[in-house]
């Protein structure tokens, strides 16, 4: 089984047009995707986490 793609911090802020700071900001709310730190202090988010993350910032229409 392929290990999970995982993306540097960089690359997910790029995606998602967010600054460092508003990012760290929203995880200390507790909505920023999950995130991964590796034993070099490196940050990184699987795909996967990611693309759940998209699909709940989606605006439900109003009733």
């Amino acid at each position: 089984m392929p290990s999970p793609k995982m993306l540097k911090l960089a690359d997910v802020l790029e995606e998602i047009g967010m600054s460092r700071a508003a990012f760290y900001r929203m995880r200390a709310r507790g909505q920023a995707p999950r995130i991964y730190k590796l034993p070099n202090g490196e940050l990184r988010i699987r795909r996967a986490d990611l693309d759940a993350w998209w699909d709940q910032q989606e605006e439900q229409p109003a009733a």
